[in-house]
């Protein structure tokens, strides 16, 4: 009976879930997991190679999935995309603002179009996505909306500055909604990864010329208790879990995926 229980909780069957950047990453392995559980996916990117990379992807995992092409900085493309899901699929059940940019570039030597491409993709984006997919939620009874956020929602770090500025928003934005929203069982979380090893942070794990670690590497390492790097398979469950009924009085919060780094001074060298 408890058996039955917890996976009535945890279902996602008959859900459509929208993964922004569920191309690869950890994108991918959000909506691998929300599809295990039950959901249907859809997904966006912005060429058409991509799409037909991760659409070749899906289905080598068993996984139906319907990718658009849409950039998602783009309110009018934003709009068409989620009309066409709600034609086809029905109103989005489970919304995940995943889809962001990093530029490591010292805040004196950015440029301000440089600046506003992170805050577009990491910030905008959600606000649009979200904008867009809160009337069909409203309307359904509920909903789930799950922003990737990060460490840097809590924590700067240097050449990182539109990022940090665009994730702590991303936090803020994520409160806000779930005050807004909650009245309509719309539960509004965000997912804070710590460092997950992928494309995106590949540079940071480079081996050096000597065959040393890189220094970033060594400095992760010391100061995250788990002493690794995360994957993205270690935020998946946290995924079904927000994207479900198990997590429906649990509004406006970060749930840090970081290995510890967060609760840790780091060690002594």
């Amino acid at each position: 009976m408890e058996s039955l229980f917890l996976e009535k909780l945890y279902s996602l069957e008959g859900k459509t879930a929208l993964v922004t950047g569920g191309a690869y990453g950890i994108g991918f392995a959000i909506a691998e997991a929300l599809a295990q559980a039950g959901a249907k996916i859809v997904f966006n990117c912005r060429s058409s190679e991509h799409r037909e990379y991760a659409l070749r992807d899906y289905e080598e995992k068993g996984i139906e999935a319907k990718g658009y092409l849409c950039d998602v900085t783009d309110e009018s493309a934003v709009r068409d995309m989620v009309t066409d899901i709600e034609n086809n699929f029905g109103a989005v059940d489970i919304l995940v603002n995943n889809a962001g940019i990093i530029k490591r570039i010292p805040m004196t030597e950015m440029k301000a179009e440089e600046f506003r491409e992170v805050v577009d993709i990491d910030l905008v984006a959600p606000f649009l996505v979200s904008k867009a997919v809160l009337p069909g939620m409203i309307k359904k009874g509920g909903g789930k909306i799950i922003n990737v956020c990060s460490m840097m929602s809590e924590l700067g770090r240097e050449t990182v500055s539109a990022y940090a500025a665009a994730k702590g928003g991303l936090k803020m934005l994520t409160k806000n909604m779930a005050s807004e929203y909650g009245r309509y069982n719309i539960q509004c979380n965000g997912i804070g990864p710590g460092y997950i090893a992928t494309p995106q942070t590949a540079p940071l794990r480079e081996r050096q010329a000597d065959g040393s670690p890189h220094p970033f590497d060594t400095f992760l390492m010391a100061k995250t208790p788990a002493e690794r790097w995360g994957t993205p398979e270690d935020l998946m469950g946290p995924a079904v879990f927000l994207a479900s009924a198990a997590s429906d009085f649990v509004n406006g919060h970060i749930l840090y995926v970081d290995g510890g780094i967060l609760a840790y001074i780091g060690r002594q060298p």
